[in-house]
């Protein structure tokens, strides 16, 4: 055990110090930087323009009321009376269409708003002059202020306020699921996911898939490397293949968790960042909403995953003579990690297909799976114990088996033993 502690040390220290892992975590964590404050860049270099006004510097809509005075009396007090907001209306008077172009020209106005009547229509045609291109939340936000105006002018005084206000007041669907729990009552689905828990999964799936093939491919090539050099021959006389094995693994993983903690403190910095926290706001995300199971489950499976595939790449690193086989030796492991990459990611909308569910108890596909359906919170506790017993069972088996394996392979030269050959070798030794 000594032995395996100093190569996890040597390991992570000689790992740590390495100028491609520095290089690595900075320009990472740089571009992680840069992809969270897109937002605040986007609205910062628009600011004030007609495409990123905000409610201290709203957009200003002028109203030509020639011809349509009703309807432009309306807008105005509709528009009034929701408080503060991107776009305001300010009415012409007896302006025409002339003046206000000009206004726009000008700069003393954004555009301005012009109704047009429509042969057999009683609400006319609305179109909206401006010197830039507007937003599409505002225009989304005009629609809607002039969907209510058109009701309130076809209906007149035929309905009530409430009437109109129903009217207008979106139709929500809930979907009851027909399945029942242990205690036999029906459970509401939750397929859909907050947009936060959304964010979180999609990073976490992103994030185990390029740890577990990084760190998976370095073990691989350390590995390799030692073999090629000879120092393989050394170091087999002083420690065990064993000790090596499960040091460098264990090692590497400390690298790995250093990066995500390092990875994890640059995101946290960077969302509770003021400018951050009201980009989030705008999109209707809390932070207060994101699911604690998440992160801790997303921990555990990356934990348990990096095991799995980790003594996969041990396994197959000390097969391989030649750095420059090993790509080619792992493409099978990068293959089956593609696969849980993929699924997960392409099932993320849609929690309760049949393939997720059964990609929850493959131990190849499960870390990224299972995270998916605890993040819909479709997944039922026997289902992410089930799946956990499972992996920690296959970790087991699978290590034992890539311990043969390295035990065997690391002083077996030239060609790459056949599966005969190593089943031969793998005999005469016992773990």
């Amino acid at each position: 055990m000594n032995k395996m502690g100093t190569i996890t040390g040597f390991t992570f220290k000689n790992k740590v110090k390495t100028k491609s892992f520095m290089v690595t975590t900075i320009v990472l964590a740089l571009l992680i930087s840069i992809g969270l404050n897109v937002p605040y860049f986007i609205t910062l270099f628009n600011g004030g323009s007609i495409g990123g006004a905000s409610s201290s510097n709203p957009v200003n809509i002028g109203l030509l009321s020639t011809g349509q005075p009703e309807v432009s009396e309306k807008l105005e007090s509709f528009s009034a009376a929701q408080g503060d907001q991107a776009y305001r209306f300010i009415a012409s008077g007896d302006r025409d269409e002339a003046a206000l172009a000009a206004d726009a020209e000008a700069g003393l106005t954004d555009g301005y708003l012009k109704f047009e009547a429509v042969s057999g229509q009683e609400f006319p045609q609305p179109i909206l002059y401006s010197a830039e291109d507007v937003s599409p939340q505002i225009i989304a936000s005009i629609e809607a202020a002039l969907q209510s105006v058109k009701l309130d002018v076809v209906v007149k005084d035929v309905l009530t306020a409430e009437q109109k206000e129903l009217i207008t007041t979106p139709v929500k669907l809930t979907e009851q699921s027909l399945s029942t729990d242990e205690s036999g009552a029906g459970t509401e689905s939750k397929g859909a996911m907050s947009p936060i828990n959304y964010i979180v999964v999609y990073l976490l799936i992103i994030l185990l898939f390029t740890s577990t093939m990084m760190t998976g491919n370095m073990i691989a090539s350390e590995i390799t490397a030692e073999k090629s050099s000879r120092i393989m021959e050394i170091l087999i006389t002083s420690v065990s293949p064993l000790s090596q094995m499960f040091g460098k693994i264990i090692g590497i993983f400390m690298v790995g968790m250093l990066q995500i903690g390092i990875f994890g403190a640059v995101v946290a910095g960077n969302i509770l960042l003021p400018h951050n926290r009201a980009v989030l706001g705008d999109f209707n995300m809390n932070l207060s909403d994101v699911n604690i199971a998440v992160i801790v489950y997303g921990l555990i499976f990356y934990i348990l995953g990096y095991f799995l595939y980790a003594v996969l790449f041990a396994a197959i690193g000390s097969m391989v003579s030649r750095t420059e086989e090993l790509g080619q030796a792992v493409l099978p492991i990068t293959m089956l990690s593609l696969v849980s990459f993929y699924i997960a990611i392409f099932s993320i909308s849609t929690p309760n297909i049949l393939l997720l569910k059964i990609a929850s108890f493959i131990p190849f596909t499960s870390p990224t799976a299972i995270l998916v359906r605890i993040g819909a919170g479709v997944a039922p506790t026997w289902e992410i114990l089930t799946s956990l017993a499972i992996l920690i069972v296959s970790i087991i088996i699978f290590g034992w088996l890539a311990a043969k394996i390295y035990r065997t392979g690391v002083l077996m030269y030239g060609k790459r033993p056949t599966f005969k050959e190593l089943f031969k070798a793998m005999k005469a030794y016992k773990i």
